[in-house]
């Protein structure tokens, strides 16, 4: 039975990364005989876990196939992300899909009164699909590590417990419940659906108030000594007389945050860096050509810091989210001849493949639900009965 309860497992996680599977397509992936998968998926659909669509012959002789796809009353996670300007929480069924989303704007630099209003967005969902979510991710900037975010210093939040930020409830057990880092929380969106499946070693990196990013390697994350690998934005890629929120001198992400913007168009340093930027590149877009000075030195400063990367890392993959897509989107001739510049002789002959990340600003929020499904199969299959 054990063994069988693993091969369930296994299909609801195929399901969700290709919905509109088969049963015959299952059988090939499970390595299994037709009987056996049948049996499995007849037990997935009675636990409402999975149902079938309409069958189709897809033009193939023989039986018609009916795609396995998320079951009406089936499973949902709950996944969130906080930003220095607002808060987003989205309901997420297998396969992917959003079934309801809210947000608002947060100008509080206190978390309690974030934290409180996803907690009240959560009670909201919960009431609205009764014992269906099974679990539920929050994704935030700075470093967190064991549900703590130690240091966001743009929110200025310290040591602040992010698992607070979800109701209790028996839906959301203890070990259903996450936080991680929105950059990390990104790569793993890329990684599992997006444009780094299939990437032997891709590198990630997710520019908003700051940079981070993760490395993956055949989709896994790379976690390092405590789980918080991925700092890359404080990497001393940049000016070393430039102080940055961490503490330190020098960090790369001092010089293509919108303080660095600014300091291109000899402005002062903005109130809001990410709304800055984005002005910034929006003017650029419009053929601005201070703007387009401003992005073609910003966007150098990126292409050379993954140059470092790459020749640190062997990366043969690398994407880039949040305002990092927007300036290579904006100027990917420059990032690419930075890059190449940087890039020592032998990296240079077998280049990473450098495009922008499948999600844009929802990379964290993708991310964040991901890593709560890749932890829920063996606990779906053990509560049986529960849609």
């Amino acid at each position: 039975m054990s063994n069988r309860r693993n091969l369930g497992s296994e299909l609801l996680r195929l399901t969700h990364l290709r919905p509109g599977l088969t049963r015959a397509d299952a059988a090939r992936e499970l390595g299994t005989g037709t009987g056996t998968t049948a049996e499995i998926v007849v037990r997935l659909l009675a636990d409402h876990l999975l149902s079938e669509g309409e069958a189709s012959s897809e033009g193939r002789r023989g039986r018609p196939t009916r795609p396995l796809l998320p079951h009406p009353d089936g499973p949902l996670v709950l996944a969130a992300e906080i930003t220095h300007e607002d808060w987003r929480l989205r309901v997420v069924e297998l396969g992917g899909a959003t079934l309801a989303e809210v947000g608002a704007p947060h100008p509080s630099h206190s978390p309690d009164p974030v934290l409180t209003a996803v907690r009240a967005a959560a009670r909201t969902m919960l009431r609205r699909f009764p014992r269906r979510v099974r679990g539920a991710g929050l994704a935030a900037p700075g470093v967190v590590r064991d549900g703590h975010l130690l240091e966001a210093p743009l929110l200025g939040w310290r040591d602040v417990d992010l698992r607070t930020a979800w109701p209790r409830s028996p839906d959301l057990p203890a070990e259903a419940v996450l936080a991680g880092n929105d950059a990390r929380c990104a790569a793993t969106a890329e990684s599992v659906r997006g444009r780094a499946v299939g990437a032997r070693l891709a590198l990630h990196l997710h520019l908003d108030a700051g940079l981070g990013g993760a490395l993956t390697t055949d989709g896994e994350l790379v976690d390092g000594a405590h789980g918080s690998a991925g700092e890359f934005g404080h990497l001393p890629f940049g000016d070393p007389a430039r102080s940055c929120g961490c503490g330190a001198r020098g960090c790369w992400g001092t010089a293509l945050d919108g303080a660095a913007f600014a300091r291109s168009l000899q402005q002062d340093e903005p109130h809001d860096p990410v709304a800055f930027s984005h002005r910034v590149l929006d003017r650029a877009r419009r053929g601005d050509v201070e703007a387009l000075r401003a992005v073609a030195e910003i966007a150098t400063n990126l292409g050379r810091g993954i140059a470092g990367l790459v020749n640190a890392l062997d990366a043969d993959l690398v994407t880039v989210g949040g305002l990092a897509a927007r300036l290579h989107d904006a100027a990917p001739d420059t990032v690419r001849a930075a890059l190449e510049e940087g890039s020592m002789t032998l990296r240079r002959s077998t280049p990473p493949v450098l495009t922008s990340g499948a999600f844009g600003a929802d990379g964290p929020l993708v991310g964040a639900a991901e890593l709560v499904w890749s932890r829920s199969w063996k606990r779906l299959e053990r509560s049986r009965g529960a849609g």
